[in-house]
C-alpha cells in the first residue's frame, strides 16, 4: 500500500510464553502543509492519500469555499521528507477560482494540528462556529433505524488499511437509498471527514442533501460542524458524542446519532429523521 502503511519490527509479549520478534504493519502518519496561492494556511498530521480531497474539504469546513466552481486546482510542492531528503508530496498548494476571496488571516493556523484534534489552537470558541452557507435544518431526509444500524459494519468491511494496521479512523457517506457512496480512512477522524467532504466538493455534490455521514469513532463538536458546513443532515457515530457536539447539532438542526451498534442507537437531536421499526 505504498506510503499508506509501513512495516516496523516489534517484540510481542504474551504472559506465560517466550517473547517473539516479528514485523508489524503500521498506518503511516505524515505532515501535510496546506497552502493557498503560495501562502501557508495549516499543517495537519494525516495518512497520505486523497490529499487534494483533504485540503478541499478543509477549506469547506473553514467556510472558505462551498461550491465546486470556487475551487480551481491543487499542486504538490517540494517539502521536507525523512532523513532530510526533500519530497514532493507533503506540501499542497491550492488555487481558488478568480474572484474567490482568500482565507481570512484568522483562519490561518500557523501550528501543527494533531491527528486527534483539528480545532486545537483556534483563537477563540467563536471562531470555531463558522457560519455555514447551507441550512441542514430544512432537509427532510429520513432513514430507517434498521438500515442505519447496519452502516458501522458496512463501513468496517471497507476499511482495508484498518484491517492491516488497526490504526485508522474512517468515515463513509450513504445516500437516501442506503447506497455506499464513498469511504475514506485517516489517522485523524477529522481528516477522514474532510476527505469525504472534499470528494463531494470535487464531484460537485455540495450541499450533501438526504445523506448519512457514518464515522467509526465518537462524534466530536468538530465533526458536527464539518457536517453542517457540507449540508449533511444526519451524522451517525459508533461511539458517544460530546456535550458540545449535541449542543451544536440541536442548534443547527442536524440529526445526531451515537452508540450506533446493531440492534440499537441513541438519537440526540432531530429524532424524527430516523424511523423506528417494530
Amino acid at each position: 500500500m505504498g506510503r499508506i502503511t509501513a512495516r516496523r519490527p516489534v517484540v510481542r509479549l504474551s504472559v506465560g510464553s517466550e517473547p517473539t520478534r516479528r514485523a508489524d504493519m503500521l498506518a503511516v502518519e505524515e505532515p501535510l502543509e496546506i497552502r493557498v496561492a503560495g501562502t501557508p494556511l495549516a499543517v495537519t498530521m494525516r495518512t497520505p492519500g486523497h490529499d487534494v480531497e483533504l485540503a478541499a474539504g478543509f477549506l469547506v469546513s473553514e467556510g472558505v469555499i462551498a461550491r465546486r466552481d470556487e475551487f480551481s486546482g491543487a499542486i504538490h510542492c517540494g517539502g521536507p521528507g525523512t532523513g532530510g531528503v526533500e519530497n514532493t508530496y507533503n506540501v499542497l498548494d491550492l488555487t481558488l477560482a478568480p474572484g474567490v476571496a482568500p482565507p481570512a488571516p484568522e483562519v490561518a493556523r500557523n501550528f501543527y494540528t494533531t491527528s486527534s484534534c483539528g480545532v486545537c489552537g483556534k483563537a477563540s470558541i467563536e471562531a470555531v462556529e463558522t457560519v455555514s452557507r447551507y441550512d441542514v435544518a430544512e432537509d427532510d431526509a429520513v432513514v430507517d433505524a434498521a438500515r442505519l444500524v447496519e452502516y458501522p459494519e458496512r463501513l468496517r468491511a471497507e476499511q482495508a488499511v484498518f484491517a492491516k494496521t488497526g490504526g485508522l479512523h474512517a468515515a463513509a457517506l450513504f445516500d437516501a437509498a442506503g447506497e455506499l457512496l464513498v469511504v475514506r480512512e485517516d489517522v485523524g477522524r477529522h481528516n477522514a471527514v474532510d476527505k469525504i467532504i472534499g470528494w463531494a466538493l470535487l464531484q460537485d455534490l455540495l450541499p450533501l442533501r438526504s445523506v448519512v455521514l457514518q464515522v467509526s469513532g465518537r462524534a466530536s463538536f468538530e465533526l458536527v460542524q464539518k457536517a453542517v458546513m457540507a449540508g449533511i443532515p444526519i451524522l451517525s457515530a459508533v461511539s458517544a458524542p460530546s456535550s458540545l457536539a449535541v449542543e451544536l447539532a440541536v442548534t443547527s438542526g442536524l440529526t445526531l446519532a451515537g452508540f450506533v451498534r446493531a440492534p440499537s442507537l441513541n438519537v440526540y437531536s432531530r429524532p424524527e429523521r430516523i424511523l423506528a421499526t417494530v
